[in-house]
């Protein structure tokens, strides 16, 4: 590379001066150390002057980019209704975690009201070890439900209690039954729902907490609740 900027060095003195020489010419002058120096000097500026260019190029590109993206999210938020609150979560720290305890309340919340309707299909028992429960517990609650296997060496299917690897059962055997039992509405599997909803955990618990009584002399239709 230094062999290549004196070569090009060599070459620009020659077009300045207008005198046409060979290259052993200047194979026979040896070039001063103080000429090699001070083009180094000004090839090190040039390298450093393009360096801030192209970072001062790289963060117009990012704050536009930024600039783009904060836009689309709000005009995103406003499609869907009012920006739900932001809540102080002990989790959101960098080196915090999940409040173990709440999350157990969680799970007997929806064993005992939200099973009834809401499926969580992509989660199995063996998920809920170490998390909520010990082994030994989540192994007695995955007993407690029977599970279609098989077949047999008869080619016949049998049930047997679950296990571990087995996943929560749904309330329905499938949309249609769900349908017909919930009015026309088919309620969400709650696997990943708070990925599947805009601003997450914030706008379930904003949901799950923003239901009221309705106004008096609003008329509610039957089978459904007045959230705001």
């Amino acid at each position: 590379m230094r062999f290549g900027k004196v070569g090009r060095f060599i070459d620009q003195i020659i077009r300045q001066s207008g005198v046409n020489r060979t290259a052993s010419d200047f194979k026979a002058a040896p070039l001063s150390p103080a000429l090699l120096s001070k083009h180094g000097q000004d090839g090190s500026g040039s390298t450093g002057m393009m360096s801030l260019k192209v970072f001062a190029l790289l963060g117009a590109g990012a704050s536009g980019l930024l600039s783009c993206a904060t836009v689309a999210y709000s005009s995103d938020e406003a499609e869907h209704g009012l920006e739900c609150p932001s809540y102080p979560w002990p989790h959101k720290g960098i080196l915090s975690s999940y409040d173990h305890a709440s999350i157990r309340r969680g799970h007997q919340v929806y064993q005992q009201v939200c099973a009834s309707c809401h499926s969580m299909s992509l989660i199995s028992y063996r998920d809920l070890v170490g998390v909520a429960y010990t082994e030994e517990e989540t192994k007695a609650m995955a007993a407690e439900i029977e599970v279609v296997d098989g077949p047999n060496d008869e080619g016949e299917m049998f049930t047997r209690p679950g296990k571990l690897s087995d996943r929560f059962p749904e309330p329905y055997p499938n949309e249609q039954a769900a349908r017909f039992a919930n009015g026309g509405a088919y309620p969400p599997d709650l696997s990943l729902i708070t990925k599947a909803r805009h601003n997450g955990q914030n706008y379930v618990f904003a949901l799950l907490t923003g239901y009221r009584d309705p106004p008096a002399g609003v008329m509610v239709i039957s089978a459904s609740k007045l959230s705001v």
